[in-house]
């Protein structure tokens, strides 16, 4: 029976990706790296900070200590905070108000499983922070996925087991943490054709009638 289910940030609540894309790419071409396109971002989707940073100096011969390497983060980060100062609501994806709301309806836990450490920010600007039972984000955690680190603290947190949640991801690397936690995976967004998930879905929407593949 399945008495949680945890959500992925971006992509699948929220979508924040232009503004990493941005933020990534500005740090780029600050460091005098070309050629950091979308399909560079869309690798980033799902790591961690420090390894996303790699995907962008990987295009460059230059090398950097662990110390400047730490220092380019930030600095990306702090780019990619001021970004969100006009977030709001409506970052908001279609239907996840309602489907959270179904939910807690049907007596189903919530939680938050994410890599950004800017999410407790993001709920909080976008109306999400109280729909939640619990957050696990890169605050809580040491490994990036597909390490399920995240969703297992989340778990956790809300005093689940892992076999008894579902996981709900837009990336690749978010379906294999899932798996790996011992937990089901829903692909939804850039995850959909990504065979490891036990069910793949177009929107949240197409959920309602599918929850029950779960044994709830």
């Amino acid at each position: 029976m399945i008495k949680a289910v945890i959500f992925d940030l971006d992509g699948v609540l929220v979508t924040t990706d232009e503004l990493h894309f941005k933020a990534w790419k500005r740090l780029a071409e600050e460091l005098d790296i070309t050629g950091f396109t979308k399909d560079d971002n869309a690798r980033q989707r799902g790591v961690s900070r420090m390894a996303s940073l790699e995907v962008v100096l990987e295009k460059t011969d230059r090398k950097f200590s662990d110390e400047e390497k730490l220092t380019l983060a930030e600095k990306k980060n702090d780019m990619y905070v001021k970004s969100l100062e006009s977030l709001d609501k409506s970052a908001v994806l279609d239907g996840v108000f309602d489907f959270i709301a179904y939910l807690r309806s049907s007596g189903i836990k919530t939680a938050v499983g994410s890599a950004s450490k800017n999410t407790p920010l993001i709920l909080e600007k976008t109306d999400l922070a109280d729909k939640f039972d619990a957050v696990s984000c890169g605050l809580d955690t040491q490994k990036s996925k597909p390490d399920p680190e995240v969703f297992l603290i989340a778990a956790q947190k809300i005093g689940i087991a892992p076999s008894e949640c579902v996981v709900i991801e837009d990336s690749d690397a978010g379906i294999e943490a899932a798996k790996a936690g011992g937990m089901y995976a829903v692909a939804v967004g850039e995850a959909e054709n990504n065979s490891k998930a036990d069910i793949s879905v177009s929107s949240l929407g197409s959920l309602y009638r599918t929850i029950e593949m779960f044994g709830r």
